[in-house]
């Protein structure tokens, strides 16, 4: 990882870093303006001015370790960022704010710092395939908080010049510092906390980075020893996964980006739906019965029918094919609170019947599945299975429809500001100072 943080990445890798940055972009201005975030502004308010680092939306800078904190929250706080499915977590709320906290006390040049959070998605990816995160979330365990803490450490360690022993300290720090529980998916409120567990795992990164830099000396083998994460964690374990070889493509394009604001175990379904029903041009009022396929987690975890919380709508899969097929996918506002007891919504979740798909479960997680079954009125079956859903490596967004993405959740979070002009900033010569990308950030 310190080799991949020092050097310099390739045209495509890049670019691809650069869209990352766009659609985390769009996706963290809107987040700034939610309840759970600005109750960690507040909490942040009396840190004003003990560091360099913007908190996204509040004009006040802080320590890179409370930005992180905030700023990853409101990265993580819709179901909008991106993931890397075969681990089952969201490096880019993660690894980005961290990267561009610490980078906000250095001078250091655009590419050193896109070339950390390559080295963060990396470390991040690579651990969670290594633990077999479909296993570990089945466990009961949220994967973003819980290999996030190394992905944030690698990107934090690197952009401060640590060597790879010193990196392996801070490893050794994150092992002592992360977790993270899925219970928030099985209760229908009492949710808000898991919109902290990317901002958990960044300031715990920091801290991590922090403690190593300054000689603090922790275990060398915290991913693969006798207590180390993946013997504490991991449900059959592939260590042989953390192998990182220079030549081969990079996790970076093995990235999935959210067109869809809900749980990314959704996103299949969604599409699935939308082919079913010919682009959603069925009405709704007649459909009888929707069977939905799929992994057996998504009927373990997510069948709350119910949801009094933002966040249990986004994660239920009765109510997510309720809004989708009464108000369609699009709607972001159809998880909000006003919108939960909405009875066409409810009427439709109440229709969804769940079943265990073997053929798909066999493809999980690298490949996030679905199939539907709606049965009509008048007794007609209308089917549909999409194993890739849109965004994903297999069918990805284009940069134009990630910049109209986060062109719309700007629009309504900051009506001012300029996408065009931040697209320029991103996409800024290699060399230029890395510090118009951490205002662009800031809001």
């Amino acid at each position: 990882m310190v080799k991949l943080g020092k050097s310099r990445l390739a045209p495509a890798d890049l670019e691809q870093v650069r869209r990352l940055l766009l659609d985390l972009l769009g996706v963290s201005l809107c987040g700034s303006q939610l309840p759970w975030t600005l109750a960690l502004r507040d909490w942040a308010t009396p840190f004003r001015g003990s560091g360099v680092a913007p908190v996204v939306g509040a004009g006040f800078t802080v320590a890179p370790s409370v930005a992180a904190l905030v700023n990853s929250t409101a990265a993580h706080g819709y179901e909008l960022d991106d993931t890397h499915d075969a681990s089952m977590s969201h490096p880019g709320a993660v690894v980005i704010p961290t990267a561009l906290a610490v980078a906000a006390g250095t001078h250091v040049d655009e590419i050193a710092v896109c070339a950390a959070i390559a080295a963060g998605y990396e470390t991040m990816a690579r651990v969670g395939m290594a633990a077999n995160a479909s296993r570990v979330v089945a466990a009961g365990f949220h994967p973003t908080s819980l290999f996030g803490s190394f992905g944030a450490a690698t990107a934090a360690a690197l952009l401060q010049g640590l060597d790879a022993p010193a990196l392996a300290r801070a490893w050794g720090h994150a092992l002592s510092l992360t977790g993270g529980s899925m219970q928030f998916s099985d209760e229908p409120a009492g949710t808000m906390v898991k919109r902290l567990h990317a901002g958990y795992a960044a300031q715990n990164g920091i801290l991590a980075a922090g403690m190593a830099k300054r000689g603090v000396s922790a275990p060398s083998r915290a991913l693969d020893g006798k207590y180390g994460l993946l013997a504490l964690y991991a449900r059959e374990q592939r260590p042989q996964l953390l192998d990182f070889d220079p030549r081969a493509p990079l996790q970076i394009h093995q990235i999935s980006m959210k067109p869809y604001s809900c749980c990314r175990l959704f996103h299949s379904l969604i599409d699935a739906l939308d082919e079913a029903t010919e682009g959603f041009r069925e009405p709704a009022a007649g459909i009888r019965r929707i069977l939905v396929r799929g992994p057996g987690v998504i009927f373990d975890q997510h069948m709350l029918r119910r949801p009094t919380s933002v966040m249990a709508a986004q994660y239920s899969l009765p109510y997510v094919v309720g809004a989708t097929l009464a108000v369609g996918p699009h709607r972001f506002d159809a998880y909000r609170d006003e919108h939960l007891g909405n009875e066409n919504i409810l009427a439709l979740a109440d229709k969804v019947e769940g079943q265990q798909d073997r053929e798909i479960e066999a493809e999980y997680p690298e490949h996030m599945g679905a199939a539907v079954e709606l049965t009509m009125a008048d007794g007609s079956v209308r089917s549909a299975k999409v194993m890739d859903s849109r965004g994903t490596p297999a069918h990805p967004l284009t940069t134009d429809a990630i910049r109209a993405k986060a062109t719309s959740l700007a629009r309504d979070a900051a009506p001012q500001f300029d996408m065009t002009a931040a697209c320029g900033t991103i996409w800024q010569a290699p060399a230029a100072d890395c510090q118009a990308l951490v205002r662009l950030f800031a809001g």
